[in-house]
Parts: structure tokens; C-alpha cells; sequence
């Protein structure tokens, strides 16, 4: 499934940030915060539930700049969830969430589902994952992975989520230190269409 966009090819000192699991109440908000005193935009691949329960949320995402991606309504494994209802899932965020990215919860997706959703969607996937989101990882280690992984055009993956906050908090402020420091922009993926 070569198809699928793991990283971008660039020349220039830019990276792509991407949160996936939002909106998340004071944790989206926080990350807006930051962003925004490091000039640095991102993507945020949004459920269609959370963007339900939290519009004004998701509504500041799209206001300061940002670019929303579809995650699903409910965040399900596409190995495990049968095509029909993965499709109607999809559909369901679809209709909350306004965008032609789609990014596999887990990045699970299927060969079938894959193929089904490719001609509606850039399908997003990614080259760094910074582990925010594994309890059993320090905050240090999660910057670590980011830092050391990272290059010119690598899309990496945070979750404003609960669950990621405590290593979020840590490492995204200091990643985004370390790497305008060095002189990277960090760029929303519409800014490639």
C-alpha cells in the first residue's frame, strides 16, 4: 500500500506535527497554546465524537490556522472491524469533520479498506512516533524519540489526548524548542495541497 503518505519529501528544513485522538478539553487547548508561541502550525486528525461533544474546540483548531484530518468517529482497529462498518465510521466523522486527509486509528488499516477510502482520501500515516501515548515510556524518552528520529520532512505523531498528556506536556514544548532553535518551520499538511 505504497500509496499511503509516510513522510514528505523535502529539501527544506520543515517538519509536519500531527495530533491524532482530539478534540481533548484543557489538552487540545494547551497544545494551541504552545503551538502558537512557537509560530508552528500542525494537523490535527480529529474523532467525530470528541469534535461533537467539543466544537468550540475544533472550531479554534481551524481559526488559528491549523488543519483538521479525519480519525474516525470512534477510533476502531481496521484489522479487527468488518469493511462495513469501518466505511460507516469514516462517514460518520466525515460529516463533522470537513477533510479530504484520513489518518487509520492505530495506523490499522486494511488491504480492502485501503483501497475503498484512497480515492476519497490522502491517507496519512507517519515516520516518527514519539510514544506520548505509552504509559510505560518516560516523558524524556518520549522527546528522545522525536529528536532523534525526526528529519526534513518527517511527519510525526502526538496525541492531545488524557492518556498522552503527562509525556505531551514535557516533550512537546521542548521539541518544538529544539528543533525552531535549529531553524525548522513546522507546516500543517494543507499547506501541501
Amino acid at each position: 500500500m505504497g500509496d499511503m503518505l509516510w513522510n514528505i519529501d523535502s529539501k527544506k528544513k520543515e517538519l509536519f506535527l500531527t495530533f491524532d485522538d482530539g478534540p481533548t478539553p484543557r489538552v487540545t487547548e494547551w497544545a494551541l497554546d504552545i503551538l502558537s508561541s512557537f509560530d508552528a502550525k500542525a494537523t490535527f486528525f480529529c474523532l467525530g465524537k470528541n469534535v461533537e461533544q467539543f466544537p468550540e474546540i475544533y472550531q479554534r483548531i481551524i481559526n488559528e490556522g491549523h488543519v483538521v484530518g479525519n480519525h474516525t468517529y470512534d477510533h476502531p482497529n481496521g484489522w479487527k472491524t468488518k469493511d462495513s462498518g469501518y466505511f460507516n465510521n469514516v462517514k460518520h466523522c466525515s460529516e463533522l469533520v470537513d477533510s479530504k486527509l484520513f489518518r487509520p486509528p492505530y495506523g490499522k488499516i486494511s488491504r480492502s479498506q485501503h483501497k475503498v477510502l484512497k480515492d476519497d482520501y490522502t491517507i496519512v500515516m507517519w515516520d516518527v512516533l514519539s510514544g506520548d501515548f505509552d504509559l510505560s515510556i518516560t516523558p524524556e524518552k518520549c522527546l528522545d524519540n522525536v529528536i532523534n528520529n525526526s528529519s526534513k520532512g518527517s511527519i510525526i505523531v502526538m496525541h492531545d489526548s488524557l492518556k498522552a498528556e503527562k509525556n505531551l506536556r514535557y516533550a512537546l514544548p521542548k521539541m518544538l524548542d529544539h528543533f525552531t532553535s535549529d531553524g525548522f518551520i513546522f507546516k500543517n499538511l494543507g499547506q501541501l495541497y
